[in-house]
């Protein structure tokens, strides 16, 4: 199937089986290898990109169901020229070791700073009818699918922390 959409800002077209997920499709067809396949069953984070600036794990959506759809990876973040602030909150925090999981968790941080600027709340949402504070149990729980085997957690929150101007 013909399939469109924007990756990282630039339009793109691919002939694809239809069965073919999103990571795939990102990794295999545009050489996208930021995005990592993890577990490929949605349960570990590290295939997080943004759709619509809305976080999804890339490797539980199929490609085709993406038409039209402005799709950002690690790559379309920023350059290493000029950081994502968040990228450069990972770099400045140390959240990272073996480094496999990070372009999932900086996607997912995004995401997730987004959604709590809108006011989502999450299970750990005090008030739901204020605004969001991102306490570090606010955090965790909002980036609780996306798993570190390094255990790099507390460096993860710093940085979230920090690249959402919230104080240490």
């Amino acid at each position: 199937m013909k399939t469109s959409f924007t990756v990282n800002g630039q339009a793109t077209t691919l002939d694809l089986d239809p069965r073919t997920t999103l990571l795939d499709a990102l990794r295999e067809r545009l050489d996208l290898k930021g995005s990592k396949k993890g577990c490929d069953h949605g349960q570990c984070g590290a295939c997080t990109v943004l759709v619509n600036g809305r976080r999804i794990n890339a490797c539980l959506s199929l490609a085709v169901s993406h038409e039209g759809d402005e799709i950002t990876t690690i790559e379309g973040l920023g350059s290493p020229d000029d950081l994502h602030p968040m990228q450069a909150a990972f770099l400045d925090r140390d959240a990272f070791q073996c480094g496999y999981c990070t372009p999932g968790q900086i996607c997912s941080a995004v995401g997730m700073l987004a959604e709590a600027g809108e006011g989502w709340p999450s299970l750990a949402t005090e008030d739901v009818a204020g605004p969001v504070s991102l306490t570090d149990a606010e955090i965790r729980e909002r980036m609780s699918g996306n798993l570190c085997r390094c255990s790099a957690y507390p460096q993860i929150v710093e940085a979230i922390r920090a690249a959402a101007g919230e104080p240490a």
